[in-house]
C-alpha cells in the first residue's frame, strides 16, 4: 500500500510539472510564434476543454480499464504531447497539440483523485495534491533555466516531456499493485461505484454551491498562475526570465501549504482549513495591491499559492462523505469537470479584459473571484448544517 501511494505521488509531479510552463514561458512563446499575447487564454482553454471531457466520461473509462491503466496511459499521452509542443512552429500545431495535452491530464486527475478519496485518507488527499504542486514548481525552474541557458522554450517542453515518457514506465511495472490495494481495503464492497447523473448529483443538497466553489477557485488558480509572469513584466517591469522564475513561488506556496495541511487534517475540519486558505490569499492580494516592486510582489504571489493550496483537496477529499461513496467517481468526474470549466473560461476572460484595461487588473480580478469563494463556502456549510 506504501509503495502504491508513494508511487501515484510521483504521478501527481509528474502531472504538474507541464501545468505551468505555458505561462513561464509565454512572454517570450508568443513572440516566436507570430501571435497575440492574449491568445495564451486560448491555449489554456483548449487544454481545459479537453480535459472537462476526459472528467466527464472518466467513470464509464475507468469502468472498462480500471485505474492503472488509466493512469500509464495518461501519462504516455501527456509526454508525448509536451514532446509535440516543443517542436510546434505555429501557433495552429500548438492548439492542436493542447487536446491531447489535456485529455491525459484530465483522466488522470480525475481517476487518481478518486482513487485516493476511496482508499486512502484526508492528509494523504493533500499530499498527493501537494506533490502536484512539487511539479508544477520544478516545471517554471526548468524553462527558467532553458531560457537562460539556451533561450529556448523549445528545451523546456522537450525535457519535460522525456521525465513524463520515462515515468509511464514505472506505471507500467506498477500495474499489480492497484488491485491489491483495492482488494485489503475494508473499504472494496462499499466503494463499489454506480452512475450517477449530472442532473441527479445537482439535485443532491449542497451540490450547487460546491461544483461552483469548485468553478471558482480553479478560475482563481489557473490565471494566477498563467498571468502572473505577464503581471510582472507588463506592469511591474520586471524582466521576463526573473518573472519566470518568481511565478514558481507561487506554486511553491501551494506546495508547502498542502503538505503542512496533511497534518492539520488531524485536527482542523475541511471547512476550517478551506476557511483559513481564503485568509491567506486574501492577505497575498493585499501585497500585489500595495506593493509596486521588490520581494514584497513575489511575497503576494508566494501567499496566493499557499491559501489555495489546501482549499481544492479538501473540497475533493469530503466528497465521499458528503454525497456517497457509491457514487464517488462521478461525482468527482463531474467536480473535476466544473473546475476545468472555471480553468478553461477565467483565464481568456482575464486575457480580454487585460488588453483592453490594463493588465494591472490582476490583483483586483482574483479577488472578487475569492470573494465569490468564501459566500460559496458559507453556503456549503449551511446545506451541511440542514442535513444534520
Amino acid at each position: 500500500m506504501l509503495t502504491l501511494l508513494i508511487i501515484i505521488f510521483v504521478s501527481y509531479i509528474s502531472m504538474g510539472l507541464p501545468d505551468a510552463l505555458l505561462g513561464s514561458a509565454w512572454p517570450l512563446m508568443f513572440r516566436s510564434l507570430g501571435t497575440s499575447e492574449a491568445n495564451a487564454g486560448i491555449i489554456s482553454m483548449l487544454i481545459s476543454a479537453s480535459m472537462i471531457f476526459a472528467c466527464l466520461n472518466s467513470d464509464r473509462v475507468i469502468k472498462k480499464l480500471g485505474t492503472r491503466l488509466v493512469a500509464f496511459v495518461s501519462v504516455v499521452v501527456t509526454g508525448s504531447s509536451l514532446w509535440g509542443i516543443s517542436f510546434a512552429g505555429s501557433f495552429t500545431a500548438l492548439c492542436l497539440l493542447a487536446v491531447p495535452l489535456g485529455l491525459g491530464g484530465g483522466s488522470l486527475d480525475a481517476g487518481i483523485s478518486n482513487f485516493v478519496a476511496l482508499y486512502y485518507k484526508a492528509r494523504h488527499m493533500n499530499w498527493l495534491h501537494c506533490f502536484w504542486g512539487v511539479g508544477a514548481a520544478i516545471g517554471p525552474i526548468v524553462m527558467s533555466y532553458c531560457l537562460g541557458r539556451w533561450d529556448s522554450w523549445h528545451a523546456g517542453y522537450r525535457v519535460i516531456g522525456t521525465v513524463q515518457l520515462m515515468f509511464s514506465v514505472v506505471l507500467l511495472f506498477s500495474m499489480p499493485l492497484w488491485k491489491r490495494v483495492q482488494r485489503g481495503s475494508e473499504n472494496e464492497k462499499s466503494a463499489e461505484q454506480k452512475t450517477l447523473s449530472i442532473t441527479d448529483f445537482l439535485r443532491m443538497p449542497g451540490a450547487k454551491p460546491t461544483v461552483a466553489a469548485f468553478f471558482f477557485y480553479c478560475g482563481l488558480e489557473m490565471t494566477a498562475g498563467l498571468w502572473g509572469t505577464t503581471y510582472f513584466v507588463a506592469v511591474r517591469n520586471i524582466p521576463p526570465v526573473t518573472a519566470a522564475r518568481w511565478i514558481s513561488f507561487f506554486y511553491i506556496g501551494i506546495t508547502l501549504s498542502r503538505f503542512f495541511s496533511g497534518f492539520l487534517t488531524i485536527r482542523l475540519s475541511h471547512d476550517k482549513i478551506v476557511g483559513l486558505g481564503h485568509i491567506i490569499i486574501g492577505a497575498g492580494l493585499c501585497l500585489l495591491m500595495i506593493f509596486k516592486s521588490g520581494v514584497p510582489l513575489m511575497a503576494g504571489l508566494f501567499f496566493i499559492g499557499l491559501g489555495c493550496g489546501p482549499i481544492f483537496p479538501s473540497m475533493l477529499h469530503r466528497t465521499p462523505q458528503n454525497f456517497g461513496r457509491e457514487h464517488s467517481q462521478s461525482i468527482v468526474g463531474v467536480q473535476m469537470a466544473c473546475a476545468y470549466v472555471g480553468s478553461m473560461l477565467v483565464p481568456p476572460l482575464f486575457g480580454f479584459f487585460g488588453a483592453k484595461m490594463g493588465y494591472g487588473i490582476f490583483p483586483f480580478f482574483l479577488a472578487a473571484f475569492l470573494l465569490v469563494m468564501v459566500v460559496m463556502a458559507g453556503l456549503i456549510r449551511r446545506s451541511k448544517s440542514e442535513l444534520r
